[in-house]
């Protein structure tokens, strides 16, 4: 299986940053082909909603670094969302590069994937991932893909809070089990 990681936090020694190394591991070791992006680190613009891609097969207004992930996004069977949870969201970084998805939601549509989501957030309360999941179960269905799994982190304000804790060990074994969710 072929898996494309997205993550979305401008800290790339955090907490998401470990969970997703975590999930990395799981997936490759399972023996699934992995590429990963740092989204904070990209050169992506945010969709402006001109349509030009809508005339124009797809091809967006913007010639960035999303010209990198795209082969990747239409060859991959999984889809994983990292993110740190800002203010009950995704970060702004991984809003973007999603947001760009726009320009090929035609095919994407067409396409079955598995999306995945690990988050990590301060809070101590589950309820603070709501409008997160909302959004991705949204995403899953427009694009008609499937949920296929995700790690909340909770009450981890920095790395030390996921190493060698019970979120650890489940993106981990998310990894390990893309086949069977």
């Amino acid at each position: 299986m072929k898996v494309l990681v997205l993550c979305g936090s401008p800290h790339v020694q955090g907490t998401t940053a470990f969970l997703a190394d975590e999930f990395c591991q799981g997936a490759k070791e399972a023996g699934h082909e992995v590429i990963r992006f740092e989204t904070a680190m990209l050169n992506i613009h945010p969709c402006i909603g001109c349509s030009h891609c809508r005339k124009n097969d797809g091809n967006c207004v913007y010639n960035d670094d999303m010209r990198q992930i795209y082969p990747h996004l239409f060859a991959s069977d999984a889809i994983v969302f990292v993110t740190p949870l800002y203010y009950f969201g995704m970060t702004a970084q991984l809003k973007i590069a999603l947001d760009r998805f726009y320009a090929i939601s035609p095919v994407l549509r067409k396409m079955p994937k598995r999306v995945l989501l690990i988050a990590a957030g301060a809070a101590k309360d589950v309820e603070v991932m709501d409008a997160l999941k909302a959004h991705m179960g949204a995403i899953c269905h427009y694009l008609h893909w499937q949920q296929a799994g995700m790690v909340l982190a909770l009450d981890t304000n920095s790395r030390e809070d996921v190493e060698n804790s019970e979120y650890q060990i489940a993106a981990k074994n998310l990894g390990r089990e893309l086949l069977s969710n």
